[in-house]
């Protein structure tokens, strides 16, 4: 299996992830004090959770839960940032 076939299935997941962090934050604003009662979020909070987990595994405890969506945020957009960089310099051939 080719290397660069396999960091880009990394980076669609990574994007799915980036894309549903911003999704249930958006949703999150609207939505108030009654979010969890919209399936939309309760969709979105499931498919961002192994992000979410991740964050609150590597955080420190000192990190409150309500911050953890913005960590695992970060944490995602730089994993994309950095397969894109692995994946550029990969793909240049020398001459």
């Amino acid at each position: 299996m080719d290397v660069i076939f396999v960091l880009k299935i990394f980076k669609a997941l990574i994007e799915v992830a980036g894309f549903a962090l911003v999704g249930q934050g958006i949703v999150a604003i609207f939505s108030g004090n009654g979010r969890d009662q919209n399936p939309i979020y309760v969709l979105l909070k499931i498919i961002t959770s192994p992000a979410t987990k991740f964050a609150r595994l590597i955080s420190p405890r000192f990190i409150h839960d309500k911050h953890i969506a913005f960590v695992a945020f970060a944490l995602v957009f730089w994993a994309w940032v950095a397969l894109i960089i692995t994946m550029a310099s990969l793909q240049v051939k020398p001459a």
